[in-house]
């Protein structure tokens, strides 16, 4: 009688890519997205990425069983390897980067490119937080790879005379922008650079209000317009437009409740704010209009026009959790 030899390490390797294996120390790519080609962007010079993130990303992905490649972006060639990678087509493509940078690589993708997991390499991370609710780019994309599903992200975009500007998590127009660099500088423990830009933020603040009109109604005014897609908000639905919360504190004290607000409870608990969903809007002051989108800060002309996007790209991320039954 014959004997067939079996190769353990074989059978285990078969295993393990089936999902079956005993040892779980080794990944399994979701089961929800077919994963054979994987390509990760990276942009080392970004401030919460390092020098050692493209090593460790090729090592960390080297777990899975996928076809994968690390690609370092650099300021000479950068269109051009990001060109590269989206034409490749890939299942996903990863990017650790800025805001900025992520952002403008899932512009370029839109919704029929390949999916996009944007890990938490910059400053505030306010897409990454939404997505994967780390500021741990390593654990974000275990999350996307072991659990990740196909999300349709909506988004906003915010264009003047000069500018488009594509957001998909928030967007803050008006003298609420400016408190923006003392709220992170405060979460950094950085109390002395806060007191420097709240003082900044207090001696601007005030000095002229938005003129804005939401789904083409009559005009309104406003110390400051915040627009949040339904990537983030918790008081509207996915298909029903962006969250417009006019925010209108009469006085520096008032101001500095509704920052507090902002940073320690919900902000839309403050009797300055109110809130509808909004499909277009338009802005114009008296002179330029700071701004903060999607984290990154810019100076838009004096008058802009909003308009929601309901599927603007496609991310690979894990399914959210119910929302919450307030609205705080």
């Amino acid at each position: 009688m014959s004997e067939t030899l079996i190769d353990p390490t074989a059978a285990l390797a078969a295993d393990l890519r089936a999902g079956t294996g005993s040892n779980p120390g080794l990944p399994t790519l979701t089961a929800h997205v077919a994963l054979k080609r994987v390509i990760m962007l990276v942009n080392p010079l970004s401030g919460g990425v390092g020098a050692q993130a493209v090593a460790e990303a090729t090592s960390l992905l080297a777990d899975y069983d996928c076809e994968s490649s690390v690609v370092e972006l650099t300021h000479d060639d950068f269109d051009a390897r990001v060109d590269a990678a989206l034409a490749a087509a890939p299942d996903v493509l990863i990017v650790l980067a800025g805001d900025g940078t992520a952002g403008t690589i899932a512009s370029r993708a839109g919704p029929d490119g390949p999916l996009i997991a944007p890990l938490p390499g910059g400053t505030m991370n306010m897409l990454p937080r939404a997505l994967y609710d780390t500021a741990d780019w390593k654990a974000a994309l275990r999350l996307a790879l072991e659990q990740g599903t196909v999300r349709d992200i909506a988004g906003g975009e915010i264009s003047d005379a000069d500018s488009r500007h594509t957001f998909y998590c928030a967007a803050i127009l008006g003298s609420a922008a400016l408190w923006a660099p003392a709220r992170e500088a405060i979460r950094a423990g950085q109390l002395k650079l806060a007191w420097v830009y709240a003082r900044r933020a207090l001696r601007r603040a005030f000095s002229g209000r938005l003129r804005y009109a939401l789904d083409g109604a009559s005009g309104r005014q406003t110390e400051a317009l915040v627009l949040i897609s339904p990537t983030i908000s918790r008081a509207i639905g996915d298909d029903a437009g962006l969250e417009a919360a006019a925010m209108n504190p009469v006085d520096a004290g008032q101001a500095v409740r509704l920052a507090a607000h902002a940073l320690f409870t919900g902000w839309r608990q403050d009797p300055s704010v109110r809130t509808t969903a909004i499909r277009s809007a338009s802005v114009r002051s008296r002179s330029r209009i700071p701004a903060v989108i999607d984290g990154e800060p810019t100076l838009l002309r004096h008058e802009a026009k909003v308009r929601f996007i309901p599927r603007a790209f496609r991310a690979l991320a894990p399914t959210p959790p119910a929302p919450a039954t307030d609205a705080a």
